[in-house]
């Protein structure tokens, strides 16, 4: 196991304190067995590393880190890994990318119920069912989400400025308290501007901005060739057709889909389309947005269909609509806080009871007959008044 635990000294080598994601602090650490799913590139892998050099401290042999691609599993299993790492010691094993590896439920559950002692945390992607594998999970995990950066951790990372996340309520209610708070140390249009167009992932800070782009591109890829080739069993034909679906898409979000014009644009069924439409949703690609007063089933098409952040937009498409923008990024920020989010009859967005209308600075409540109890999210603006709150502020709630 020498090639593992050189692997992981290297890597650990490299992690500093500099920046954690929100999760990090909300992550109860001491469950026995942890799943944390989300995005590539949203930053996993580092909160597991930052865990293990901050947070545990472990001695010598007692923590492992290693990715479940790594070639050590062509030819060993993890539960023959795990019983030599706890032999001499180890109590504290992490695994990344625990989506690559075949038998890894009943691996899993064979590990949790081994080795009472052992906390294991394990990574996957978004599009993984932890609960659905070979073998009952259920009981013995505990699964948090890690989306993409808020804009209040993208200020975090990139100018230093570590603000406290707000609720909706707090939005709602004091977001000219936010605002004046946030104006007193920096100007926030010019940023907000560059994270709609980069800023939703940590790698804003290790590459060029100008290529990030590509980079979303080759997560794409990477998602729909790799990650959904092992979840959902593709083949490179189907490959290319969702890939194909997600350019027809990202032509026209947000838009109410028609499915059977969808399907013979890429030559194929409705039925695979939906399957696909649920797939890109569940991997972070896309998010939908049902009807208020519709129930929500497996296989039901969705009544808008938006980019799942607004850095796809720009992969994606040359020069996205500046309105899909507004929207797309409200929703991801409200889909983030775990917030059930409903198509009203009037305005963009129903949140509980509060109804949400996105535009420009010029935007009032009188081009949608709100009810007593809404808000205009308005871009372009530093300050709001009353019911207009600035569009950037809804960034600042995680």
């Amino acid at each position: 196991m020498d090639i593992l635990f050189s692997n992981f000294n290297n890597l650990l080598s490299q992690i500093d304190d500099n920046f954690f994601r929100y999760l990090f602090t909300e992550i109860d650490w001491n469950q026995r067995m942890i799943a944390i799913k989300g995005p590539r590139g949203s930053g996993k892998t580092t909160l597991m590393l930052q865990r293990i050099k901050y947070g545990i401290k472990p001695k010598s042999n007692e923590a492992l880190y290693f990715s479940a691609d790594h070639y050590w599993f062509y030819t060993h299993n993890l539960v023959e890994t795990t019983t030599t790492f706890y032999q001499n010691g180890g109590r504290f094993l992490f695994i990344d990318e625990v989506h690559k590896y075949p038998n890894w439920s009943r691996e899993l559950k064979n590990i949790y119920d081994s080795f009472p002692d052992l906390k294991v945390v394990f990574s996957s992607s978004s599009a993984l069912d932890i609960y659905r594998g070979e073998s009952d999970l259920s009981r013995r995990v505990i699964t948090y989400e890690l989306p993409g950066m808020s804009f209040r951790e993208y200020l975090y990372l990139t100018q230093g400025h570590n603000f406290a996340a707000f609720s909706l309520s707090e939005v709602q209610n004091s977001h000219s308290e936010i605002t004046r708070e946030v104006n007193s140390k920096l100007q926030p249009l010019p940023a907000f501007k560059e994270y709609l167009k980069r800023g939703y992932l940590p790698i804003i800070t290790e590459s060029n901005p100008e290529t990030i782009p590509v980079f979303l591109q080759q997560i794409i890829n990477t998602i729909v060739d790799s990650d959904l080739a092992f979840i959902a069993d593709y083949n490179a034909g189907t490959a290319y057709k969702v890939k194909k679906l997600l350019g027809v898409l990202a032509e026209s979000v947000p838009f109410k889909p028609n499915v059977s014009s969808i399907a013979r644009k890429i030559e194929t069924s409705r039925d695979s389309v939906y399957e696909w439409l649920t797939q890109l949703e569940k991997a972070r690609l896309l998010n939908f947005l049902i009807a208020e007063g519709k129930g929500i089933s497996l296989l039901q098409k969705p009544d808008k269909v938006y980019m799942e952040n607004t850095n796809l937009f720009y992969a994606l498409k040359e020069n996205p609509e500046i309105g899909s923008i507004r929207e797309t990024f409200l929703l991801n920020q409200l889909k983030n806080l775990k917030k059930e989010i409903r198509l009203p009859k009037s305005g963009d967005f129903l949140v509980d009871d509060l109804v949400i209308e996105v535009g420009g600075k010029n935007k009032d409540a009188s081009q949608v007959k709100p009810p007593e109890n809404y808000l205009i999210a308005a871009d372009e603006i530093e300050h709001g008044f009353g019911k207009k709150v600035p569009l950037w502020v809804f960034g600042m709630m995680y």
